[in-house]
């Protein structure tokens, strides 16, 4: 799966939009995450895509994908959990206010000082991609739809599936701190995986200290988190009960058991992730800056 560094792999939506392999997670400092499995089976339900087109930028940047794709690989090379934070950092900005950049925003009170996301990554991926549109396709593509690409596109350097997304998203002009809690130990892991997470992560550790979300294929986009479950070796209690419910146990089975399911079913749930709350034509601007407004 891919390293991501805090949550590659959150939970249904992270972790079928995780489901990969994101895999340093950050088991000392993870709140305030909607983990990915749950989020994969309620995205299942929701319409997609009804403001956003595929090739918007056909005419006003037709290279614009290949600049954000060839900007993450450039930094993947380099940065081997690069691909996990630009899932989670995609994932953090749409379950507030919607997939409009909000997380990017500096400042006081913004979703990035919230303590619940200062182990995000990635912003400087994104930033190097703004920067290159800018310079081809001055004030066209918006940080909204290069987050959403970047994400996209990682999953696939990975090995996961290779999508088409539609875009067209606008910048939000606001940004406001949302915390959570989290509990990530369930009583219901493995003891000895339990006693190795605590002994890594006691309850004095610093926010630097992290552990694999799937400690098997760390830099893989695949199954094996979910074999890891049936396992009782689950990193966040919101993935591991999903086995405590004869329907979601059965696709976490059907995920451990058949990849290409996965897949597919991944596939699907990255579309209506980032389909969540969009901002278009006046609802929204294309920042010349991801970090802030153009106000």
């Amino acid at each position: 799966m891919v390293k991501t560094e805090a949550a590659f792999r959150l939970s249904t939506t992270e972790r079928l939009l995780m489901s990969s392999n994101p895999g340093i997670g950050s088991f000392c400092k993870a709140n305030g995450y909607v983990l990915f499995v749950f989020v994969l089976f309620r995205l299942a339900a929701s319409p997609c895509c009804a403001s956003l087109s595929f090739n918007f930028y056909a005419a006003s940047c037709p290279s614009a994908e290949f600049m954000v794709a060839n900007t993450v690989r450039s930094a993947s090379s380099f940065d081997r959990t690069i691909p996990g934070k630009l899932l989670r950092l995609l994932f953090h900005d749409c379950f507030v206010e919607g997939c409009d950049a909000s997380v990017l925003l500096q400042g006081n009170g913004t979703e990035r000082s919230d303590p619940a996301n200062t182990s995000l990554g990635g912003f400087e991926v994104i930033d190097s991609a703004k920067r290159v549109l800018e310079i081809f396709c001055p004030g066209t593509v918006s940080c909204a739809d290069i987050i959403a690409l970047a994400a996209r596109d990682s999953v696939e350097i990975v090995g996961g599936p290779a999508i088409q997304i539609p875009t067209g998203r606008r910048d939000g002009r606001a940004s406001a701190a949302e915390n959570g809690k989290l509990k990530l130990i369930d009583t219901s892991l493995d003891s000895s995986y339990a006693n190795e997470l605590m002994r890594k992560c006691p309850a004095n550790a610093s926010s630097s200290v992290t552990v694999n979300n799937d400690p098997e294929t760390s830099f893989v986009f695949d199954n094996q988190y979910y074999r890891n479950l049936l396992a009782h070796e689950g990193l966040f209690q919101s993935d591991s009960v999903l086995l405590h419910d004869e329907r979601t146990r059965k696709q976490v089975e059907n995920f451990a058991n058949d990849q290409e399911s996965f897949f597919s079913n991944w596939g699907l749930s990255f579309l209506k992730l980032t389909s969540i709350g969009v901002k278009t034509e006046d609802e929204g601007e294309i920042r010349q800056t991801c970090s802030m407004t153009n106000g």
